[in-house]
């Protein structure tokens, strides 16, 4: 399979959402959208992974993606909900019921997704499919997006080894998989590139999503008090909606934490306790979301991996909080570690 390069584009949708939180993986399947028409040519549909729309997150940054799309090419659109407990064959079958709709693209969010797409794209090879978070599926008609968390995640290991003051740090997964993995190796090796006398915490909230590590605030809130309880005063969360529980704790404690894939300082429904987070490790799932639908719109719709990183500018560090911006020092630390991994002279661990 081929590999290409992201379209560039400009504007790519990185504001904050004004989204209410939604249960954890709610039970409904009925789509969000405000249109019942079917897309036909001018269709895009996601469907979210656990945790679901509301997530301040991952999924957020994928509607957000939608939305634009929407907004700029007219298109209709849909975006739907897990179900709790739900099987590949339920996730293929939304898939399969939204591309016989005839929305094109139509894209899952999150590697829960690779079986599903798979089986879908195979049956449906006139309409691209996309998958974020999975490298797996090489199909003619799929694009795979994916990034270098690892190197947001070291950019955040410098943040957190330059804010310490107990040279102890957390590090909360929500599940413990290979894809976790990759942002809690980068934040290590960027502690301890900057500050060899760090010490870092590592959790990991359960073995299975199932098991509701991407979707338990009170998970995330318990993992990161037990940090704070040995002295961590950053703690970093890979955690989707259990991350929230994380920032919660840090709020609490008046100890730092580090959001993940949004912009989480600038998220209406952690505003209360956004004074408590110091940057997220940010990965544009709105931009892959929308270069999809434009690749589409445009006829030549984007296959085979597609990868963001630091170079294209997709991973990267949120500047949002001012006492973060203004630190000159921190700053100056952060930009060269990024300039070192750009150019190759730092070679980023993924596990």
């Amino acid at each position: 399979m081929r590999r290409v390069s992201r379209i560039a584009v400009a504007g790519a949708a990185t504001a904050s959402l004004a989204l209410a939180l939604s249960a954890c993986g709610g039970t409904s399947t009925e789509a969000s959208s405000s249109s019942d028409a079917k897309g036909g040519d001018k269709g895009l549909a996601i469907a979210y992974d656990v945790g679901g729309k509301g997530d301040q997150s991952f999924n957020d940054a994928a509607y957000a993606g939608l939305e634009q799309a929407k907004k700029e090419f007219g298109y209709q659109t849909q975006d739907i909900e897990p179900t709790e407990g739900e099987t590949d064959a339920d996730k293929e079958q939304r898939l399969v019921s939204l591309a016989k709709q005839g929305y094109n693209p139509v894209i899952g969010v999150g590697y829960a997704y690779a079986t599903a797409v798979k089986e879908a794209a195979e049956q449906y090879p006139d309409t691209t499919f996309g998958i974020v978070d999975d490298s797996t599926v090489q199909l003619k008609n799929v694009a795979d997006l994916v990034f270098s968390e690892e190197q947001a995640s070291y950019l955040a290991g410098v943040a957190a080894a330059k804010s310490t003051k107990s040279n102890v740090v957390g590090f909360v997964g929500g599940v413990d998989i290979p894809l976790i993995h990759k942002f809690q190796a980068g934040f290590e090796q960027g502690v301890k590139d900057t500050n060899p006398k760090a010490k870092v915490l590592t959790q990991y909230l359960t073995q299975t999503a199932e098991e509701g590590g991407f979707s338990s605030p009170d998970k995330g809130k318990s993992a990161a008090e037990g940090q704070i309880e040995k002295k961590a005063d950053v703690v970093y969360a890979a955690a989707g909606l259990s991350g929230q529980g994380v920032i919660e704790a840090a709020a609490a404690n008046k100890v730092w934490a580090i959001g993940v894939d949004s912009d989480q300082y600038q998220q209406e429904a952690l505003a209360k306790y956004k004074d408590a987070i110091l940057t997220s490790a940010m990965k544009d799932v709105a931009k892959a979301v929308y270069n999809l639908a434009k690749s589409v719109e445009d006829g030549k719709p984007e296959t085979g991996i597609v990868r963001g990183d630091l170079k294209s500018g997709e991973v990267g560090l949120a500047d949002s909080n001012p006492t973060f911006k203004d630190d000159t020092k921190l700053q100056e630390a952060i930009e060269t570690a990024k300039e070192k991994i750009i150019s190759g002279e730092i070679k980023v661990r993924t596990s």
